[in-house]
């Protein structure tokens, strides 16, 4: 999964918010061996005032209404590539994925831990996919404080609540991702935990996302304050993730990703 940020405060300083240099990392992305494509039109920074639906609706629709140029135009890296590529629209309010469901997104990345079951009600109506994030309150309030005794353990309630939710508001079990939320309300060692147990998640039978690229955590251990010199920490995070039974990676450096998927499948192959 490709990372497209159309704004202009990313935390990894990659964002903008001119689509035509939206559209071509987009299709750079694709090109790299980008399953999907995550658009997002607003940070997930908690110093950052959340904009209004307007023009977070605004940013997307730029974007999307070029979405098919891409899929027309860009050639897939391989044989095994999904294609045509998904479409993923990154939101959690549920009057902008209301907006951009029409417009090609396939599947709703939501930051907001899926608080009602408005989202999934929405893309059981769609017959979209829901990426359901773990953290707890409001997104764009920090969490800096919060303490877990037992992160994964909560972990697993959450998803057994939010699974339930959805899937009695009409969407189908085999339509729902599940994202640990890594920097979301969880502190160095709280994300380290949950990449050294992932595989617990394995017990839902659903994919599970992991968006490590770039973290704080890997900036936390590697003593790297700039996100973009995080790549190798990211390698790194992506291999272990897979080994535990991650099926999905978001990620910045698509390039660097799909080798290290790649060379790790042909280790691991027997």
């Amino acid at each position: 999964m490709g990372i497209v940020n159309v704004n202009d405060d990313s935390f990894s300083g990659d964002g903008t918010l001119e689509i035509g240099a939206a559209f071509e990392l987009a299709k750079r992305q694709v090109e790299e061996g980008a399953d999907i494509i995550d658009v997002g039109a607003e940070s997930a920074r908690t110093n950052r005032a959340a904009i209004p639906v307007e023009e977070e609706v605004r940013r997307f629709r730029g974007f999307l209404d070029r979405w098919p140029e891409l899929v027309a135009t860009a050639k897939p890296r391989d044989e095994v590539q999904l294609w045509p590529p998904v479409l993923s629209a990154n939101t959690w309010r549920p009057e902008t994925v209301e907006a951009v469901l029409p417009h090609g997104v396939e599947l709703i990345n939501d930051m907001g831990a899926l608080p009602d079951d408005r989202n999934a009600r929405l893309c059981a109506a769609a017959g979209a996919s829901l990426l359901v994030m773990h953290s707890i309150g409001e997104p764009k309030v920090p969490h800096f404080h919060q303490q877990w005794e037992d992160v994964m353990g909560s972990m697993e309630a959450f998803f057994e609540e939010k699974v339930a939710v959805a899937v009695n508001a009409g969407l189908p079990l085999e339509s729902l991702v599940l994202d640990p939320g890594l920097d979301f309300a969880k502190q160095r060692d709280d994300n380290l935990a949950v990449l050294r147990d992932l595989e617990r998640l394995q017990r839902f039978g659903r994919p599970i996302l992991v968006p490590v690229s770039r973290k704080t955590v890997i900036g936390e251990v590697l003593e790297l304050p700039v996100p973009k010199d995080r790549d190798a920490g990211t390698v790194a995070c992506i291999a272990a993730a897979m080994q535990r039974g991650a099926q999905m990676l978001r990620v910045h450096d698509v390039r660097a990703a799909w080798q290290s998927v790649k060379m790790l499948d042909a280790i691991l192959s027997r």
